[in-house]
């Protein structure tokens, strides 16, 4: 019989611990670690942005790791960040606070689905024109904890009452839901292509963040949040114009 290579198996690996950090999170969530259940799902994400490259570098891309990342996506993104925000707000809702922390879960994994069921489809018009539709599962899960972000950074006295806590989170959780599931387009910045004459401008850029990320890290998550969801309203605009670009050269 065949060996399995051990390039396959190195990006399945990533994929697992990514799916451990999401489960994580949720641990130091019951045990109210908010910071380490946070931290834990932000390093899932890490995780999660670096086993497909891995598993292209190696050449061990596979059909089973796509769809192992799928399941570790719902756990990680989906599953996870409903029960931490639940936990750490929405329970103040009785009844309602349930559905809405469903919401993210669900949601999280109707896009999966929907991913999954595309990969051999016919070509699809925003991956095509460098865009990606809906926000990914990742991304979504930041956004659907960057209440936590927010309190971490200004410990807002406001925050310290559980129903607005709970309302905050409310406010954010849905709006997120359905942009993941929506057919809307969003920047795909792996698409991004820079002119040489960019190139050192990226990079002093990616330091300062990073160096922003490690000194302050809650108040750079709290505005990469908010810088990415202002950039939705671009992506469609942009989508749009390219449209109507490409229908005015076709009909030429």
């Amino acid at each position: 019989m065949r060996g399995i290579p051990l390039r396959a198996l190195i990006p399945n690996a990533v994929t697992v611990l990514a799916l451990c950090f999401g489960l994580t999170g949720v641990r130091f969530g019951i045990a109210g670690e908010w910071e380490k259940a946070v931290a834990s799902i932000i390093v899932a994400g890490v995780l999660d942005g670096i086993d497909g490259r891995i598993a292209r570098l190696l050449k061990g891309a596979t059909r089973f790791g796509a769809e192992l990342d799928s399941l570790s996506d719902v756990t990680a993104f989906g599953v996870a960040p409903a029960l931490i925000v639940y936990l750490w707000s929405l329970q103040y809702l009785p009844g309602i606070g349930w559905v809405i922390a469903l919401s993210h879960a669900v949601t999280c994994a109707l896009r999966l689905a929907r991913f999954n069921a595309q990969i051999d489809a016919a070509p699809q018009p925003h991956k095509r024109a460098g865009f990606l539709t809906g926000v990914p599962a990742p991304v979504a899960a930041g956004l659907t904890l960057s209440p936590l972000f927010l309190t971490f950074w200004l410990e807002p006295a406001l925050l310290g009452d559980p129903r607005v806590r709970a309302t905050l989170v409310s406010l954010v959780v849905l709006p997120v839901a359905f942009l993941m599931v929506s057919s809307l387009p969003t920047f795909s910045f792996g698409s991004l292509r820079l002119r040489p004459s960019q190139r050192l401008p990226a990079l002093v850029a990616v330091g300062l963040f990073a160096g922003a990320l490690f000194s302050a890290p809650w108040m750079t998550l709290t505005l990469s949040c908010i810088a990415y969801a202002a950039t939705i309203p671009f992506a469609v605009r942009s989508y749009a114009r390219l449209q109507q670009r490409e229908a005015a050269t076709l009909s030429a």
